[in-house]
């Protein structure tokens, strides 16, 4: 098997419309909508969520039926790369990512929640027991009466979201508990502070609760393993975005400052990382729309788990790079809170993290295409 035997690439015409509507909204809030939030509760203005969920992109995975658009959830990738562009945090990466492993677990038994997302109701996965995202421990237990006990950590927007998915076992069976955040006690969330405030992400105690429904079977183990693969999939798409904007940051400031008598941009110095930033920024897009190609709603073949891999694994390390950069040519400036190339870094760290980093993405390849 080889990523060589499967080049396709489509971009079809209602891609470039979501395309072209998702960033022309994006532009228009401007990372200042970001900036606004960087030390609030959330990091969204609840105006906000209503205008995504007006248009529809919370059931951009889902079908028709369930009040979605029936686009598929590689649909999904050109909405997130927008908003990385202006590094917009929302309930949304996460919300798509838990209905999707609602809908792959058992879409009949989750209709109802499904339909409700579909609404507007945000939603996440808890998953993490540890700051590992590497770690496969389920110590989260659904008892035989019924409630589970056990705590997940740094679920992402953990205060925001009414749904939370969380993945338990019972008696060594991995089973899918969707808890309403109605039924948690108070104090059961404890916020957790990220090196990106632009996303949030919490502690969440689900000891005693019982869940509203829950998904057991042969299809959850193959929809846990999709979930990650997607969510690599589409921080890849947001990492692509934001590294595409720390571009235009770094080339503005090249153009505008002087040093010695001369713009910096004429130095060969600066002017060869810029160039390199370009490239890896195409080379992503160029992987994000391939593994879109290639995601469905039936569960990923081994190409569709490559171009997953490689769109993650090459998008971590650009924006790590652009942002690097973007702080080096910008000086002590670029250090401080008010300069966006410090945003795009913290971007950078905290996104390198979730759903493995760059060398685990590439070791997941070397057994794909090599049988290692």
């Amino acid at each position: 098997m080889s990523v060589l035997g499967n080049t396709a690439l489509r971009f079809d015409d209602e891609q470039a419309m979501l395309l072209d509507y998702a960033r022309n909204f994006c532009a228009a809030k401007g990372i200042d909508t970001a900036r606004q939030h960087l030390e609030t509760p959330q990091e969204f203005a609840p105006e906000l969520w209503d205008e995504i969920v007006a248009m529809g992109w919370l059931g951009i995975g889902l079908p028709e039926d369930l009040g979605g658009s029936g686009l598929g959830i590689g649909a999904a990738v050109p909405v997130l790369e927008s908003m990385g562009r202006v590094l917009m945090g929302t309930p949304l990466l996460s919300t798509l990512l838990a209905s999707q492993l609602l809908l792959r677990g058992d879409k009949t038994a989750a209709t109802e929640i499904l339909v409700a997302i579909a609404s507007g109701e945000a939603a996440t996965v808890a998953q993490l027991e540890s700051e590992d995202w590497l770690s496969r421990r389920e110590q989260t237990q659904l008892t035989s009466e019924g409630h589970l006990t056990g705590e997940k950590r740094l679920v992402m927007d953990a205060q925001s979201s009414r749904w939370f998915v969380v993945t338990a076992q019972r008696e060594g069976i991995p089973v899918l508990a969707v808890v309403d955040a109605k039924d948690l006690e108070s104090g059961a969330i404890r916020p957790r502070q990220l090196i990106d405030n632009t996303h949030r992400a919490g502690d969440v105690v689900f000891e005693g609760v019982t869940p509203r429904l829950v998904i057991e079977g042969e299809p959850v183990a193959s929809a846990l393993r999709d979930y990650r693969l997607l969510g690599a999939l589409l921080v890849a798409a947001e990492n692509t975005g934001a590294a595409a904007a720390c571009l235009d940051t770094i080339v503005e400031y090249l153009k505008t400052r002087k040093q010695f008598g001369k713009l910096i941009g004429s130095y060969q110095a600066l002017k060869h990382p810029a160039v390199d930033i370009l490239n890896d920024v195409d080379s992503s897009r160029s992987f994000i729309y391939h593994a879109a190609t290639l995601v469905t709603d039936e569960p990923l073949q081994a190409d569709g788990q490559i171009a997953c891999h490689m769109a993650k694994a090459q998008a971590t390390d650009t924006l790590k790079y652009a942002g690097d950069r973007a702080v080096q040519f910008h000086g002590g400036m670029g250090f401080t809170w008010d300069c966006d190339a410090q945003l795009f870094v913290r971007r950078a760290q905290w996104a390198q993290q979730q759903f493995g980093d760059a060398a685990y993405h590439r070791q997941c390849l070397a057994t794909l295409l090599l049988d290692a």
